[in-house]
C-alpha cells in the first residue's frame, strides 16, 4: 500500500484522542491519590501503636530509641498471657461451632424451596437485624440462674448465637454460586444428598468456609460489650477487657497499653496471612470443564 492510500487522521480526531488520554491519566491519578489517602488513614494508627509500644517505659533507664521493655513488663507483671489464652479458647470454639452449624444450615437455605425454609430464612433475617445489645440483659438474667455469669462457657454461648445468623447467610450466599448441576451429576452416579453436599459442594466451598470462619473469629476476638457484661473475674478476662485495666483515673502508662494492643493485633494478622492464599474460586470453574 502506497503512502497516498494510507488513511489520514484529521487534526480534530487526534485532538480528541489526546484529550481522552489526558482525562484517563488524570482519572488514574485521582484514583491513586484516593487509595493512598485511604491506605494512610488505615495504616498510620497501626504504625503509631507499634511505634509507641517500642518506646522506653516511663521512668526507664533505657536510652535506646526502641526497646522491648514494655512487652517484658506486660508479660512479667500482668495476666496478659492468661487473657490471651482465654481469648484464643473462646474464639476457636466459637469458630468451630459456627462453621460446623452454618455449613449444613446454609446448604438447606440455599437449596431448599419449601415454605418451611422460607420461614427459616425470614427468621434468620429478623434475628440478624436485631442488635446484640437488645439480648444482653435477658441473657444475663438467664445465665445468672444457670451459673454461667463470669464464665468463659457463657460468653462462648453468646458469641456462637450472635454469629450464627450471619454465618448461615454467608454460607448460603456462597452455595448459591455453585451450580446445582454438579450435585445432579453426582446423584446420577449414586451419590446421596448428604454425600453430594460433603463431597461436591463443601469441597468447592473453601473460600466461603474461610470467610465465615474469619467473620466469627473477628466478632468474638474483638468483642468488648458482651465480655464486659458477663465477665467479672480477672482470671476470666479476655484481651479486650484486660486492656481497660491499664487505664487509671489520673494517669495511664501508654507504653503498656500499646504493647497489649500489639499482642491483640497479632493473631488476626497471622490468620489473614496464613489463609489468604486459600481464597480462590478456581476450583468451581475447573469442576465445570468439559460439561
Amino acid at each position: 500500500m502506497s503512502a497516498a492510500t494510507l488513511p489520514r487522521t484529521s487534526p480534530r480526531a487526534a485532538s480528541r484522542r489526546a484529550t481522552a488520554t489526558e482525562a484517563e491519566l488524570r482519572g488514574r491519578w485521582w484514583r491513586f491519590t484516593v487509595l493512598l489517602v485511604v491506605t494512610a488513614i488505615t495504616i498510620v494508627p497501626i504504625v503509631a501503636v507499634v511505634y509507641l509500644s517500642l518506646q522506653p517505659a516511663l521512668g526507664s533507664a533505657v536510652t535506646a530509641p526502641f526497646t522491648l521493655e514494655n512487652f517484658g513488663n506486660v508479660f512479667a507483671g500482668t495476666n496478659v498471657l492468661l487473657w490471651l489464652q482465654n481469648s484464643l479458647v473462646v474464639t476457636m470454639i466459637t469458630v468451630v461451632i459456627a462453621v460446623a452449624v452454618a455449613a449444613p444450615a446454609g446448604y438447606v437455605l440455599s437449596r431448599g424451596r419449601s415454605k418451611l425454609v422460607a420461614g427459616y430464612s425470614l427468621l434468620l433475617f429478623v434475628i440478624q437485624s436485631l442488635p446484640i445489645v437488645t439480648a444482653v440483659i435477658p441473657l444475663f438474667i438467664l445465665f445468672a440462674r444457670l451459673n454461667l455469669v463470669d464464665s468463659l462457657t457463657g460468653v462462648t454461648i453468646v458469641y456462637v448465637g450472635s454469629t450464627m445468623s450471619v454465618a448461615i447467610w454467608m454460607m448460603a450466599a456462597y452455595y448459591d454460586s455453585i451450580p446445582i448441576s454438579l450435585e445432579e451429576a453426582g446423584w446420577m452416579d449414586g451419590v446421596s444428598v448428604f454425600g453430594g453436599f460433603v463431597r461436591i459442594v463443601l469441597r468447592n466451598s473453601l473460600p466461603g468456609v474461610l470467610s465465615t470462619a474469619i467473620f466469627a473469629f473477628l466478632l468474638s476476638w474483638n468483642d468488648y460489650l458482651i465480655a464486659t457484661v458477663f465477665l467479672r473475674s480477672d482470671y476470666n478476662y479476655t484481651l479486650p477487657i484486660g486492656v481497660q485495666t491499664f487505664f487509671q483515673q489520673n494517669s495511664t502508662n501508654w507504653g503498656l497499653v500499646m504493647a497489649v494492643a500489639v499482642v491483640m493485633m497479632l493473631p488476626p494478622i497471622i490468620v489473614f496471612g496464613v489463609l489468604n492464599k486459600y481464597f480462590s474460586v478456581g476450583g468451581i470453574g475447573g469442576s465445570l470443564a468439559g460439561k
